[in-house]
């Protein structure tokens, strides 16, 4: 019988400059795979490469969290962008990523918009062609993570591309499985161990509760912790401790061994 396991990621790598936001290096211990910025909506080059570093040293899987080109408004702003220059633009970030990760001894093994992009192209059919054409030209082998049913997992298996689904550790569901915007209360989940008992559901495709109170299943591949969350670091922690208390191991949904517990890769 095939042990049960589960990929914990996280969005990291997002900040930038004098402007700190996460704890990179704490959850680089806790999780199995890292979204790491590319530095359209968030991170340098310091600290993309020093996230590159740490992942390679934990043994973390590295996937390119591309984005739009919006420092400002942390790429969670929609832009209009025709879908020739948004392919450039992730193939700009995937490369950029790929180069920083290969001489800190790993590379881009999968791809993960981020924010506005990320909510944009569950719907919005020639953006999510678009980010599809740049990930099959930069490596048809590539993997990608997204939203069950996004117009983007569809997309990128019609293209031959490995998919694999998403569920949110931290956020909220609609009736219909998107997250709640950001801009409506509850949208964030914050009680560890309430986090912990709804992956350890999603973790056996049990269902959880959708804001409205209905039951609503989601399917999973890959849990994702917001690095940028307050107490983002106790959250992950719970959630790996719950999810072997329960005997599911920890393993990146791209394959590989799954993590141990070892003083090497404790936060």
């Amino acid at each position: 019988m095939t042990e049960p396991a589960m990929d914990l990621n996280s969005d990291l790598a997002e900040s930038f400059g004098r402007w700190e936001l996460g704890d990179d290096a704490a959850l680089l211990a806790i999780v199995t795979s890292a979204n790491i910025a590319c530095g359209y909506h968030a991170g340098d080059a310091t600290v993309i490469r020093r996230a590159c570093a740490d992942a390679a040293r934990h043994g973390v899987t590295v996937g390119a969290q591309v984005g739009y080109r919006d420092l400002a408004g942390f790429g969670r702003r929609f832009i209009d962008v025709p879908p020739a220059e948004l392919t450039d633009d992730v193939l700009y970030q995937i490369a950029a990523l790929d180069g920083l990760a290969r001489i800190s001894g790993t590379r881009v093994r999968y791809v993960k918009p981020h924010g506005a992009l990320y909510n944009a192209i569950v719907h919005h059919e020639a953006q999510a062609a678009a980010v599809v054409e740049a990930v099959r030209t930069w490596d048809p082998d590539c993997a990608v993570l997204g939203l069950p049913g996004s117009q983007w997992l569809r997309r990128a298996g019609e293209a031959g591309l490995r998919v694999h689904r998403e569920a949110f550790a931290d956020r909220a569901y609609t009736p219909e499985g998107t997250l709640v915007s950001r801009r409506e209360p509850g949208a964030v989940l914050h009680d560890p161990e309430e986090i912990a008992e709804r992956c350890v559901r999603i973790a056996r495709g049990e269902p959880v509760t959708a804001v409205d109170g209905s039951a609503l299943l989601v399917e999973a591949d890959s849990l994702c912790v917001h690095g940028d969350s307050p107490g983002a670091v106790r959250i992950a922690g719970t959630v790996r401790d719950r999810l072997r208390a329960e005997g599911i191991a920890l393993r990146p949904f791209t394959g590989g061994p799954p993590r141990e517990r070892t003083p090497a890769n404790l936060p």
